[in-house]
């Protein structure tokens, strides 16, 4: 019997030797591309840093890009996670602390973060990222709206799904810019926008 299975390309063990095996090549890799991007790193230095034999990171990574889809892979599946999550607990809290559930969604996972996004651009045409990212927040956001507030028709969920992850995209993007003046009070106007544009779309 196997002891491992092919997942886009990679082989992923079953045992948890192997598993744990995997889990720092991963951490390597995310360390190595965050530090060099995917076109400067290289499959040694990936094992070199995760104390590696070079072939045992090809024995389950036959590529370079293998490896980078499966850390976008893994970042995709964390991020659904932590939706779910919120999903679950949706209906018991109020807008303010929803929303900044929401906007910590795009910050958290730094380490995944830093390394994964440009691997997004530099693996991903503009297509499937819409799939795999805008499609994705979409779909749970508006889980996330409905299970707050069950009464919200599915396409009101929908439209108000895309506008919800615009802000979140927007409140991301400008915490980017470290240094900014007025960065702060910037960052408090779109959350109290948000706040508000739900409070008057998302009612019991």
């Amino acid at each position: 019997m196997s002891s491992a299975v092919e997942i886009g390309g990679a082989r992923l063990p079953k045992r948890q030797r192997g598993k744990q095996r995997v889990a720092e090549l991963l951490n390597a890799a995310a360390a190595i591309f965050g530090e060099k991007g995917c076109e400067a790193a290289t499959m040694t230095e990936i094992a070199a840093r995760a104390d590696a034999p070079i072939g045992s990171l090809y024995q389950f990574f036959p590529s370079k890009e293998v490896l980078a889809d499966t850390l976008v892979q893994n970042y995709v599946a964390l991020l659904e996670t932590d939706l779910e999550e919120l999903e679950t607990r949706a209906k018991g809290i109020d807008t303010d602390t929803l929303v900044r559930a929401l906007f910590a969604l795009l910050r958290g996972h730094p380490r995944e973060r830093t390394a994964t996004l440009p691997l997004v651009e530099a693996r991903m045409d503009e297509q499937t990222r819409l799939a795999t990212f805008r499609s994705m927040f979409r779909r749970r956001i508006a889980a996330v709206l409905r299970a707050r507030t069950p009464a919200l028709p599915v396409e009101a969920a929908r439209g108000t799904s895309v506008v919800v992850l615009q802000l979140m995209k927007a409140a991301s993007a400008l915490s980017d810019e470290e240094g900014l003046p007025g960065r702060a009070g910037a960052l408090r106007e779109i959350h109290a926008l948000t706040v508000k544009y739900l409070d008057q779309r998302c009612r019991p």
